[in-house]
């Protein structure tokens, strides 16, 4: 009984993390995701900006939040209030397992989408992909993997919230961007493909009949 609780109320704790994540992100508690905006920025700003160094950056951080912690749990005390109990951030060993799962099915979704577009029959699912590839490579020539994390933070604070929105709008945008580039890949199969395979398919058999007769 006590096991099955214990799961019962780390796999809710964790239910609640993600939701709380999923508030943060769509700018529903408005105070922690302000707060994750300006202290992304900060670091940002501290460590491409003025070139900072990230233990130096890290070091400062950890010292401020051991001293306001210190700072407020001396004052509650003088004040005859009990300090706040921190037994709310212990990471439960199926928290942290669920988020490896979770890391590895990424990982594997990845994988398992380069051999699906490598197998792929249709060019233009291929093209796309390499295509997407390729604006990655050419975005990552200007910039660093700090930077690229924090614009992944500032979209992924941004982009859920548009969609959230105007959700109907872009489904209809992508639905009609869709149609239209399968009726422009019909139309180079029929106008191009399709001809040069008759050409190929033609000149073998023009091959063939000269050798047989030779």
């Amino acid at each position: 009984m006590d096991g099955t609780a214990g799961t019962e109320g780390s796999s809710s704790s964790c239910s609640d993390s993600v939701g709380i994540a999923r508030d943060v992100f769509l700018w529903r508690r408005k105070n922690l995701s302000f707060t994750l905006l300006l202290v992304s920025t900060a670091i940002w700003v501290l460590l491409e900006v003025y070139q900072f160094n990230f233990l130096t950056v890290a070091s400062w951080l950890a010292m401020s939040i051991v001293s306001f912690t210190f700072l407020s749990g001396s004052i509650m005390r003088l004040l005859g209030k009990e300090p706040p109990k921190l037994s709310g951030l212990e990471i439960s060993e199926k928290s942290a397992l669920e988020v490896a799962n979770s890391f590895r099915g990424v990982v594997e979704e990845f994988t398992r989408w380069m051999f699906h577009v490598s197998v792929e029959k249709q060019w233009f699912v291929f093209a796309q992909a390499v295509a997407g590839l390729l604006v990655l490579s050419y975005v990552a020539t200007f910039s660093d993997l700090l930077t690229l994390l924090y614009t992944g933070i500032v979209m992924g604070m941004t982009v859920p919230v548009i969609y959230e929105k105007y959700g109907d709008k872009i489904k209809r945008c992508g639905e009609t961007a869709k149609v239209k580039s399968r009726r422009f890949y019909e139309e180079v199969d029929e106008k191009v493909i399709k001809k040069l395979k008759s050409k190929f398919v033609t000149k073998d058999k023009e091959e063939i009949k000269e050798k047989k007769i030779e």
